[in-house]
């Protein structure tokens, strides 16, 4: 396809897409199932107008996915609703640590010993398929700052920590692919790319996070009131903070996460703060005041807010844009036995046997366990991943067979979890009010 062929395809798809919306939303599919419908009608699955090749344009895919997780992750990290507790957080990361090492390690073992692949390509295949996807998964992830469902609740923040958790799996696959250095007994993997990189990113990431709400808070504040671009400012902490922590060899995606998750915060526990203030000062009942008086000024915005709804945009743009070119890539026989067999094995064992495992002895209940074993999308971010490992010298024979295995399980999530998630919801929600109801 010409550039100009491009340009009228993806913005005739956005007005459809814009001028149906609340026809949309009243189908019970998802918009990336429509995305990847015409991906496959326009590439070489039915009119080959087009055909994207991965492997060629392996470093192109790499920076579009890394800017599509980033952004999702920011969107994801500025709507957590409560401040962090080990309460309220230690279901999510139980699911980003014990359940996705669980899932890595399943996935291995069925590459190694069903699908014949190397012991360090299972690890690596393990690595890039675990973690779910924070793009894709918007119908099953919080939808705004004050929602505290404690499905979506988890489910988000779980897609916001495992992209950063998965990382040191992808090093150690290529590590013994002899791709990267792991050290005598894995000790410099278990250092570095374990406890550095994880505890390193946070802390950058907290760290940037804080900053910039106080600064901004304080700009905003009298005597300065100074206007503030919150869009830039988003993206200004995504770029410092996702640059910052991969030069001194961290886990970026973990930084720009809980860089909006601080950031949040921060700003609650600010505005709280100037509430109380201001209440403080507030004369008691039955006192006389003066009614002519000018009420206390609201609290000013915050970059948070004023910064998320332009990411959602650039989100959903992103995934319009990487559905449909995961659709040129594929063929009729990119669809093997093979790649399906793991889709399958990845949905409906792997999964829900690592949600159990990982959520014993909690407190957690059962419907919700059922749910996020099931609802564990993926997408854009196992993207990423298999092309970070081309881009640091994955053999092309094996980077042939880990892309097609991975682009199909991509789109079966997005056709199998597309299709049940309006449904299972819907009946989710009414069951949980039901159980709610004296």
């Amino acid at each position: 396809m010409t550039n100009a062929q491009w340009f009228m395809l993806v913005g005739g798809l956005l007005l459809v897409m814009g001028l149906t919306s609340s026809i949309l939303k009243r189908l019970p599919v998802t918009a990336a199932i429509i995305y990847l419908a015409v991906g496959l009608l326009v590439g070489p699955t039915v009119l080959n107008l087009f055909h994207f090749n991965p492997l060629k344009e392996s470093a192109l895919l790499e920076v579009l996915t890394e800017v599509a997780v980033l952004i999702s992750l920011f969107s994801a990290g500025v709507k957590m609703p409560v401040p962090f507790s080990f309460v309220r957080w230690r279901t999510p990361i139980l699911l980003a640590t014990v359940s996705m090492t669980i899932t890595v390690a399943m996935v291995a073992a069925f590459a190694y010993y069903v699908l014949g692949l190397p012991l360090g390509a299972g690890v690596l295949l393990g690595a890039i398929v675990a973690p779910t996807d924070p793009v894709l998964a918007t119908d099953v992830q919080i939808r705004h700052p004050g929602d505290r469902d404690q499905l979506r609740f988890t489910l988000t923040c779980e897609a916001g920590m495992n992209d950063g958790s998965a990382f040191p799996f992808v090093m150690l696959g290529m590590g013994l692919l002899g791709l990267h250095e792991l050290g005598e007994f894995a000790l410099s993997w278990v250092l570095v790319d374990v406890l550095w990189a994880t505890l390193g990113g946070i802390a950058i990431g907290v760290g940037a996070g804080v900053a910039l709400a106080r600064l901004g808070w304080k700009l905003r504040r009298e005597p300065l009131k100074h206007e503030l671009m919150d869009d830039f400012l988003g993206l200004g902490l995504i770029g410092v903070v996702y640059g910052l922590t991969v030069l001194v060899h961290a886990w970026g995606f973990l930084a720009v996460f809980f860089a909006a998750v601080a950031l949040r915060q921060t700003e609650l526990k600010l505005a709280k703060a100037a509430r109380d203030s201001i209440d403080g000062r507030t004369p008691r009942k039955n006192v006389r005041t003066d009614t002519n008086a000018c009420p206390d000024p609201e609290p000013p915005p915050t970059v948070s807010e004023g910064s998320l709804v332009f990411k959602e945009h650039l989100e959903r743009l992103s995934e319009v844009v990487l559905i449909l070119l995961i659709g040129g890539t594929l063929f009729l026989d990119s669809w093997s036995w093979e790649a399906v067999e793991l889709a399958l094995f990845l949905f409906v064992v792997a999964r829900p046997i690592s949600v159990l495992a990982g959520l014993l002895g909690t407190r957690t209940p059962w419907r919700i366990r059922g749910m996020t074993g099931w609802f564990g999308v993926r997408g854009i971010g196992s993207l990423y991943y298999l092309m970070y490992a081309i881009q640091h010298g994955l053999p092309q024979t094996l980077a042939l067979e880990l892309i097609q295995l991975t682009l199909i399980v991509v789109a079966l999530s997005i056709l199998l979890h597309g299709i049940s998630v309006k449904p299972l919801m819907g009946h989710f929600w009414r069951r949980s009010k039901q159980i709610s109801t004296p």
